[in-house]
Formats: C-alpha cells, structure tokens, sequence
C-alpha cells in the first residue's frame, strides 16, 4: 500500500466520489416502516385489501373545533376555503359541510340522483341557516364531518395517487398556507392530519435530524479525538476516513435501490461514530509501534500488519450483528441491515488503506506526541480492576450473580407494547393534531372489516346486509371506534330519501323494502355511484370502515381476539340450528387495516428479537472458534458479551421502555460491539501470552493495563457517538441511543473485569485437572 500510495488515494477518492454520486440517487419514503413481512397471511390479505378498495392513505383532513361554523362569515370563509384547496394541482376531491350532497327520489325516472346541497355560494345568513337545518336532517354525515356533539367540524381532501410518493410535499404546503389563512381571519386554530399530512411532517423530520446527527457526530467525534491526542493531524485524517464511510453508506442505498427511513438515516452519523472507533485503534497501534520501532514506515506496515486482522474481525462482528436483520423478513430491518453491513466493511477496507496512506504524509511523531495517551488516572483505574480480578474473584462472581438477578426481575417486566405515533416525531404540533381528532373523531387509524361474500351480486342481499348491521352494532359496544362507513350506510341514506328524507328512516329496510329500493338503485347514473368505494364491480366483495384510536397494540390485538370470532359466528352460524352454515354458503369475513397490520408487525418484532438474537450469539461464537481456535475459550467470552444485553433488558422493565421497530436493535447491534472489545482483549491476551512468553496471570495484567486503556478510550468515543441520538423527536430513535450506550459501557467494564477473571478460573481448571 506505501509502496503504491498516490494510485490508491486517487482511486480511493475516486470510489468515493463514485459513491457520493450514487448518494445523489437517494430518496426519502413517504411510508411509515413496514415491520411485517411480506410472506405473511395478514401482510398480503391487506395488501389485496388496497388493491381492491384504493389506498386510505391519501386522505388529508383539516379540523375545527367550533360551533359556530353556521354563522356566515365562518361558513363563507370555510366554503371558500373548501373550494381553493380542490382547485389545488394534485387534490382529487374534498369533502366537507359546504359540499355535502344530498340523494333526492326521482319518481319519474324511477332513480335516485345525488344532489348538490349547497349549489351556490351563500350570500345570506337565511341561506346558511337552511344549510344547516338541511344537513342536520343527515345523519349518515353525523361523526363524519360533524362531530357527535357539533362543536368540531372536519375537511376531508383526497390526494391524486400521483401526489402521494415524492411530489407529496407542494400540494401540502398548498393546503397548509390556505388553512393557515383562514385560522388567522377568524382565530380558530385549524388541526391537520390524516396519513399524507403525517408522512410529509415524518419526511420533513427525518431530513433535519439526518443533517443534525451527522453534524454532531463529526463535532462529537472530532473533539473527542483532539482531545485524546492533542493533534489536528490525528483528528482530520481519522474524520476523513470515517466521512469517506458515511458517504460510502448513503452510496450503497443508492445503488441496492433503498430509500432513506427514520431507520437508515442514522446510518451517515453511525458510519462516522463507527469509522472514527476504527481509527482509534488503529492509530493508538501506530503511536505504540512507533515508539517502539522508532521509524515512521516500519511502524505504519508493522499497524498495519497486527492490527488489520484484529479489525477484520472486530468489524465482522459488528457486521454480523448488524446483518442479521437482513434475514428476517421484514422489508424495515432488512434493508437496514443490508446497507449497515455492507458500509462496516466498506468503513473496515477504506480505513486499513487510507490510514496507513494519510499518515506517510503526515511527519514523524514525536516523543511528547507519543505520550498523549497515557493517563494516571485510567492506568490507576486498571491497576484496582487487575486487582480484583486477581483477588476478589468470589466477590466478582457474587456481585455479577446480584445484578444478573434484578435484570432477570426487570426482564420479566418487558412489554411489547406501542403505540402507532411512537413512530411518528414527537413535537407539540403534530401530536397535538393527533389528540384534536382522537378527541372529536376517535382518531384518524382505519380498522377494516373485509368480506368476501363467496359469489357475484351477493352484497346487496337482505341476508348479507342484516349481517353487516348486526356486525356494526356488535362494534358500536367499543368505544374505541367510530361509526362505520359500509353499503349498509349507503342503503340507510337511501332509504331516507326513498321515505322524503325524514331522519326516523335512517335505518337498514326490511327484506320487502330493499326490493323496493332496488328498483330505483339499479338506475343510479354510473358516474354517481358512490358505492363503489365499498365493494366491487361484481359485487361480490364488500367491506366495512372504522376509525379506531392510536390505541396500544395489546388493545389492538384484544380487539381482534375478540371480534373475529364473533365475525365469524355472525356471518356462518345458522342462528336456527347453531351450527355452521354450508361451505357454499360461507362468508369469509377478516379483519385489516393499517392498524391492525402495525400491531402484527410489533408481535413479529417480539419473536424476531429472540431468534435474531440467538443467531447472531451462535454465528459469532463460530468466527471466535475460527479467530482463536479455542471452544472453551470462546464460551467463557460469550458470557461477558451477553451479560449487558441482560442487564439492558432489566432496564428496559424498570424504565418501562417497550419493545418496538427501534427498540429491539439495541440486543443485536450492542452484542456485536460488545464482542469487538473481547477480540481486542483476547488477541491482545494471547499475543502476551504466547509471543512475549508471559504466565497467564502476567499476560492478563498486561493486556488490562495495555488493551484496557484502548478499550476505556473507545467506549467513550462509541458512548458519545450514540447519545447524540438523544436530539431526535423520534422516542425510539432517543431510546435506541441511550440504551446503546449505557450498554457499551457495561459492556466495557463486563469485558475488563468478567473476561479476565473467567480466564484466571480456566487457567486453574486445566491445570488442576
């Protein structure tokens, strides 16, 4: 590499410019993190779900909460609001109290036709107050547009499906601006939300913190590294390598395809945290053999030499740890896993070449230079924990046994409960939007009810409208939800019309009647049929619609527990007989929605943590038999690397941090770091023990005093890297960093003073034995 230096920085800096150009590629997901895999039965039931009825997801909604609207100034100004925002590029249709229809009986034409309410503009309170008493005489709208108890009121904007991807942003920026307007005439604080409004603001966040976090990880990391060795060259060159990563890390999504997520936005300032954690050992090598070596070429080939295969296998186990959760399934954690993997070994390759290049062109070190490094207080620190381990192994052993007892308690107090806005940034704004709607329209989360009626024209039967009114009232006894949108809705709005529009008949007609109205229905204009949101063409399938509360999703799961069953009693049980209807007169009625599906994916994430897990403990007890070719060995490493993961489990229990899309990586990230400070404690152990000739109880001195200050100095640089997370909106994304690095500092203390205590007791045992 000395040898061809300016060919390999100038193709280095080629690859990297490469990658940066791929980076250029890269989008931001206007999705919310899809946890369940796509294999599976609920995943790919919804999925058929949207393919038939159209995506929920690309309705806005703006909310009032007044009552008052019906004065004329409100309502003028609230119709032209209305009428601005669908003239709007990129908004299909909007729904609201100053464009609601109404359906009036057509005797000569024996049809029913859908009818403007309000055809003009009102110019009088007169005019207004007949809309009111018009649409107060509608209670299909009641809990819709019009909260149950009239003081909020509520827009509704249908989104092009063209807007909802990458162009998503201009038509909200549009529709907030005009909303905005009309909170300042009349000092009515207009609330926003709805999924396009919720993934824009979700956008726009993830685009500040992944600017912010690579920003504080360059200053974090960049003075962490001056201060340690009082050296801008040392802290340039190892920001430079570690950059060069973060770039390598955004070129790899570009490339593989990856859009950027709440998740995969970590990834720049992750690469910098972890690239610099990289130089640092490499560079502490360099000062060691210089100033053992005395020559600057001899010293960066010997680094070069003693510490690229101790990084090769420190940085595998990241990558392992990290890789796993490509395997699971989950599109959320294993594109994440993808692209971290992949940039740990690019980070590993880019720094075992570039180092050792930018150092030949720095000067020589000097001999103040060399003892930056060496701080009484640490090496004091590690004198009392060689003491320990040498004579106090019982007290160790009943303290570890302690503590591994209140984490076990706090273990058993986990939960995997979340809820959907745990996903969403956490400013005052958008949560508070969230609760106006939970508070007047029981939230804005869709909980569906699809149902296959098992054969063409069967929807409109009496027998499976019964059914579908007897499904809805069995609902109405949760008050979790709202009231449903369904064709059983759809045929009692008729209904009232069918009976001059008076309120009573807002009700499903008996068997006599339907046939009635089925002769008026039948001639609907085609482009009036509003029906069709709620079943097919063949009308064989149909559906019913809720709105639920961002309930937990133990309450989701509850739910679902408890209503299928009933579903399917309601729908296949002869209410005769008590048994089960004919399989040819079966319905298959399920639920979905994104409610439910986010609550399967958490369920998923609970059963994924655990065998991820295991698989990431086994894979990397394999490459330490690989590394060190010991097994017993490798058992006694594996319980310091596993110990903290417990521990932070208990403070998961205690803390009441729940278990969720974030959350969950902690175990496997911070098992594969942990076990980067046991490769560089034991290649350090057996270089000492087997080259330099030592007892095994010199050796373990020696290595805690000597690899000891190296693993202390890069538990901060990783402690600090992570807790800049803590600036995030996002609570999982806080979480994940404190959990990460008060993990990495048990970790550390696990691996000084477990480690080397296990391996004092080995020793023993073999030569006792």
């Amino acid at each position: 590499m000395l040898k061809h230096r300016l060919g390999l920085l100038v193709a280095y800096i080629g690859l990297t410019v490469f990658m940066g150009y791929q980076a250029t590629k890269v989008r931001f997901s206007y999705e919310l993190p899809q946890i369940l895999p796509e294999s599976t039965t609920d995943f790919q039931l919804y999925e058929s779900f949207k393919a038939r009825y159209g995506d929920n997801s690309n309705v806005l909604v703006i909310g009032i909460a007044t009552d008052q609207l019906f004065t004329f100034p409100i309502f003028r100004d609230w119709y032209e609001l209305n009428h601005k925002i669908k003239k709007i590029s990129g908004v299909k249709d909007v729904i609201s109290s100053a464009n609601l229809v109404e359906i009036v009986r057509n005797d000569s034409l024996k049809r029913f036709d859908f009818r403007q309410i309000i055809p003009n503009k009102p110019i009088t309170q007169a005019e207004v107050d007949s809309i009111k008493a018009k649409i107060s005489r509608l209670p299909f709208y009641q809990g819709f547009i019009i909260s149950e108890d009239g003081k909020a009121h509520l827009m509704a904007i249908m989104l092009e499906q063209d807007a909802l991807n990458h162009s998503l942003k201009t038509p909200i920026d549009q529709i907030k601006r005009e909303a905005l307007t009309f909170e300042n005439l009349h000092g009515l604080k207009v609330h926003l939300s709805g999924m396009p409004y919720i993934r824009t603001e979700y956008v726009a966040k993830v685009r500040q913190e992944i600017v912010l976090f690579s920003i504080l990880a360059v200053i974090v990391t960049g003075l962490i590294l001056l201060f340690f060795f009082r050296s801008w060259v040392v802290m340039l060159i190892s920001l430079g390598a570690a950059l060069a990563g973060a770039v390598w890390s955004v070129g790899f999504m570009g490339l593989l395809g990856h859009e950027i997520t709440q998740l995969t936005s970590l990834l720049p300032s992750l690469m910098v945290v972890i690239g610099v954690s990289n130089t640092f050992f490499w560079t502490k090598k360099y000062h060691e053999e210089f100033g053992r070596l005395g020559n600057q070429r001899q010293a960066l080939q010997s680094t070069t030499e003693r510490i690229g295969e101790t990084t090769f296998w420190t940085n595998l186990m990241a990558t392992i740890g990290f890789g796993i959760f490509s395997l699971t399934g989950s599109k959320f954690l294993a594109e994440f896993g993808q692209i971290v993997a992949l940039s740990l070994l690019g980070t590993y390759f880019i720094g075992l070449a570039l180092l050792p290049i930018l150092y030949s062109y720095s000067s020589a070190l000097t001999e103040k230079q060399l003892r930056r490094l060496e701080n009484k207080n640490i090496g004091f620190f590690l004198k009392i924990i060689d003491g320990w381990v040498h004579h106090r192994a019982p007290v160790i052993y009943v303290s570890v046994a302690a503590l591994l007892i209140v984490a076990l308690v706090g273990l058993t107090q986990i939960k995997n409960t979340s809820f959907r806005s745990d996903n969403l940034p956490q400013n005052d704004l958008l949560m508070n939007d969230l609760d106006f709607f939970k508070r007047y329209f029981k939230g804005v989360m869709a909980f569906e009810i699809n149902i296959d009626t098992g054969r063409p024209g069967r929807v409109l039967t009496p027998q499976t409208l019964t059914k579908i009114n007897l499904l809805q009232k069995e609902f109405a006894q949760y008050p979790e939800f709202t009231k449903p949108l369904s064709v059983v809705e759809a045929t009692k709005f008729i209904y009232q019309s069918y009976r001059d529009g008076h309120p009573k008949y807002f009700v499903l007609p008996d068997a006599l009647e339907l046939s009635k109205l089925a002769e008026y229905a039948g001639n609907f204009k085609s482009n009036d049929n509003r029906l069709s949101s709620f079943m097919d063409s063949t009308r064989r399938y149909t559906r019913v619609s809720f709105q639920i509360n961002d309930v937990d999703t133990h309450r989701i799961a509850a739910l679902c527990a408890l209503l299928q069953p009933k579903i399917d009693s309601l729908f296949n049980m002869d209410t005769n007989t008590g048994k089960q209807v004919e399989k040819e007169e079966r319905y298959e009625a399920k639920i979905t929605g994104s409610g439910v599906v986010f609550s399967k994916g958490n369920d998923y994430l609970l059963q994924n943590l655990v065998e991820s897990t295991l698989l990431v403990i086994v894979l990397i007890a394999i490459l330490m038999v690989v590394a060190f070719g010991h097994w017993r060995l490798i058992l006694i490493a594996l319980a310091p690397s596993g110990l903290p993961l417990v521990m932070t489990a208990g403070i998961m229990g205690f803390g009441e941090i729940p278990l969720n899309a974030t959350t969950t990586l902690v175990f496997c990230i911070t098992f594969g770091f942990s076990s980067m400070s046991v490769i560089h404690f034991l290649t350090q152990y057996q270089d000492q023990f087997r080259n330099n000739k030592k007892s095994v109880s010199e050796a373990i001195s020696s290595t805690i005093q000597f690899a000891g200050i190296s693993m202390f100095y890069n538990a901060i640089i990783l402690f600090a890297g992570f807790t800049i997370f803590t600036a995030s909106s996002f609570k999982g994304t806080v979480a994940l960093g404190i959990l990460v690095a008060i993990t990495l500092l048990m970790g550390m203390l696990s691996n000084l003073i477990l480690l080397p205590t296990f391996l004092l007791w080995m020793n023993k045992k073999l030569v006792n034995g």
